[in-house]
């Protein structure tokens, strides 16, 4: 249930986004200033998920992506993507009876042939059991590439022949890992930095982008609301004009 206060500001802020989608970035800083090992930082991230889900569920928002662990990230050492993949592992574990019990629709967006059968079944489980919940629906992205991602979609168009000539965008959102979910329409990235890292390539075409210095296990519920504040006084054209007899833009 939203608080009071949340309730005043869901009713300032408009237009509000239908998905948001945020690339979790600075739990290794996070855990370096405060002396402490790089996986208590990753597990200081996982603890502010629920909160930053139901301050978005409060505003209706209808989709949330959150950008946990890319296919680059295989690249780290081993102790760190052991570590990750345990927090995961205990993530659903804690997680998905709170946030069925909320509502919430589970995704796994990305590959899963690279997770243990083990973690695979915790993550099938999860999606069945929320799988006809009607509130926010939650994407995890793990072994998650935006590229990866155009080239499998690219494979499975060509084995099913599909003729160039009748390949058309709407057909080649289907082939995505996800094709019932939108586009997103706000990816915030936490941290400070100001790149995509290979996430939503095809589906980020026309998404407002919200830098925040704050740190992602620092990103609470204010912070929610900031970056919805910021996105509602933006002005989205999509490649056409403001009004009618506006000079054209390059």
């Amino acid at each position: 249930m939203a608080d009071k206060s949340s309730a005043a500001i869901v009713n300032k802020i408009s237009p509000l986004p239908n998905h948001v989608a945020i690339i979790m970035d600075g739990n290794g800083r996070w855990a370096r200033q405060r002396g402490l090992p790089r996986l208590a930082g990753h597990q200081a991230g996982t603890n502010i998920v629920r909160r930053v889900v139901d301050r978005f569920n409060n505003y209706k928002v209808k989709y949330l992506t959150l950008y946990a662990f890319s296919t680059e990230n295989w690249r780290r050492p081993d102790e760190e993507v052991n570590g990750l993949i345990h927090i995961l592992a205990q993530m659903i574990d804690r997680e998905t009876k709170a946030l069925h019990e909320r509502g919430v629709r589970l995704y796994h967006l990305g590959k899963a042939d690279s997770l243990s059968a083990e973690l695979q079944s915790k993550v099938n489980k999860a999606i069945e059991l929320t799988k006809n919940n009607t509130g926010i629906t939650l994407s995890i992205a793990f072994d998650y590439g935006g590229r990866a991602e155009i080239l499998d979609a690219v494979r499975r168009i060509v084995r099913d022949g599909i003729r160039s000539d009748d390949i058309t965008e709407s057909l080649f959102s289907s082939y995505l890992y996800i094709p019932n979910v939108p586009d997103p329409d706000l990816i915030i990235r936490t941290a400070g930095e100001m790149r995509l890292s290979n996430f939503l390539i095809w589906q980020s075409a026309y998404s407002e982008y919200y830098a925040t210095p704050t740190l992602w296990p620092d990103f609470n519920e204010q912070e929610v609301d900031k970056a919805l504040l910021a996105y509602s006084r933006r002005e989205r054209r999509f490649g056409g004009l403001k009004a009618e007899g506006e000079a054209r833009g390059t």
